[in-house]
């Protein structure tokens, strides 16, 4: 094999975990990576594979898309995951990790990997100099692809590239919650013989001090788009704000449910909870559940403090909007993730149009995979569609009249065979996804 025979353009979480798997198998990589040298609106830290958003991977559980997605990616070796649960915080069901001792061990990973040539620069052309030695050109500069060279792309594919804005959430210090107020417990936890402490804190409000909220919220201050950018927001990351828009009572029936708590100063159900999760290993910040947000810094403070036991919240981290950039992947992508116009340039990570931290890596560790195979003369069939991974690269294959990024999820895979009533569906989608895929994996990766 040659040396430099692949670059990667991007070190998040897809072209980290791709550089990997690559080198897993003594194939050179070189991974430009603009950071730290310049910083897009939504990144802070000069560390690879940055969590922008949240820190929640989501759900661990095998009866979710989502938890088989990350079970599959274990069994894959992925780094991803073998930093990810080695650096969890409490979050119930869900796997959350510290962001920043997760970001420093994936980066640790990647300056350790002898075949992985790290270097501080920005392409923000595909015609760039430093590109042309490349039989291989991976890009994995996420969702947040500079805008050079997004264009540099669009010029390539043939048409406007495609966008959607996403909403990060507030963060908080521990010790500016009022815990007189707030109190630790899970869903339906009082129902218990032994209740359960839960990971998450929660702030219960009566009608009166969610009326005040909602009411704040509505009329609150927002930053508003650039003239030339129409707004496209992404369902799973809608901001509070917007989500308020549809009516009085939409929080209540969704984030700030209060459905399975009881408050413990009055032993009611609340009208309203916002649930605060933990962000980091020694607890000392917290990230305001649900509450992603366009609103303005000063708007924010005023309006979450209004939050029972958070009035004298002290933000470490505000939420924001920024633009998502993907493209149409059914229209451009072949099934290997390759351009249709351009076979030697691939795509990995959430702009092909995949939507989230786990599936963005498992997207990135997938084409490591089938490149890795094929230079060892080999050849990697998908993996099939009932299977957590499939169904989201299937995804990317559907042609649909309006194509829009997704998460893993059940509705992604084939329907079942059999009639099944609605309780048992999950847990035979999660059965037949685990058969599928160990079946594969046995004949191709044994």
């Amino acid at each position: 094999m040659e040396k430099n025979t692949v670059a990667i353009i991007g070190a998040g979480l897809a072209g980290c975990e791709c550089a990997l798997t690559l080198a897993q198998g003594n194939i050179d990589v070189t991974l430009f990576e603009q950071k730290p040298t310049t910083m897009s609106p939504a990144h802070q830290s000069p560390l690879l594979a940055e969590l922008v958003c949240s820190n929640s991977l989501r759900s661990n559980e095998l009866s979710s898309g989502i938890g088989l997605l990350k079970e599959e990616m274990r069994t894959l070796h992925s780094t991803f995951m073998r930093c990810a649960d080695a650096h969890t915080v409490p979050a119930g069901k869900a796997l959350a990790v510290d962001r920043e001792a997760f970001s420093q061990a994936m980066t640790q990973a990647v300056k350790n990997e002898p075949h992985i040539h790290l270097v501080s620069q920005a392409i923000s052309s595909l015609d760039a100099p430093e590109l042309a030695q490349f039989s291989h050109i991976i890009i994995a500069a996420g969702p947040l692809a500079t805008a050079p060279l997004a264009n540099s792309l669009a010029d390539l594919i043939g048409q406007t590239h495609l966008y959607f804005y996403d909403a990060i959430a507030p963060i908080i210090a521990a010790e500016s919650i009022d815990m007189s107020i707030v109190f630790q417990g899970s869903r339906y936890g009082h129902e218990q013989e032994n209740p359960d402490p839960g990971d998450y804190l929660n702030c219960p409000m009566n009608k009166e001090e969610y009326l005040t909220f909602y009411n704040a919220l509505m009329t609150a201050e927002k930053v508003p788009a650039r003239a030339f950018e129409k707004e496209i927001h992404f369902e799973g990351c809608m901001p509070i704000e917007a989500l308020a828009e549809r009516g009085e009572r939409t929080l209540t029936f969704g984030s700030l449910k209060p459905v399975g708590f009881i408050d413990p100063r009055t032993g009611h159900r609340p009208w309203a909870l916002l649930q605060l999760r933990q962000e980091n290993h020694n607890a000392t910040m917290y990230n305001l559940v649900g509450c992603q947000t366009k609103l303005t810094y000063s708007a924010q403070q005023e309006v979450f403090r209004l939050v029972p036991g958070l009035h004298n919240a002290t933000f470490i981290r505000f939420g924001s909007m920024h633009r998502n950039t993907y493209i149409n992947a059914p229209q451009t992508l072949n099934a290997d993730l390759s351009l249709k116009k351009q076979p030697r340039i691939y795509l990995a990570g959430q702009i092909t149009g995949v939507e989230g931290y786990v599936e963005s890596a498992a997207c990135g560790l997938w084409l490591g995979l089938l490149l890795r195979a094929r230079f060892h003369g080999k050849e990697l069939p998908l993996p099939p569609e009932e299977s957590a991974l499939g169904a989201m690269l299937a995804h990317l294959q559907r042609p649909v009249k309006k194509f829009q990024p997704s998460n893993a999820h059940f509705g992604l895979m084939p329907e079942l065979g059999e009639a099944a009533k609605k309780k048992d569906r999950k847990a035979l989608f999660s059965q037949r996804a685990q058969r599928s895929f160990a079946a594969w994996q046995k004949t191709y990766l044994p």
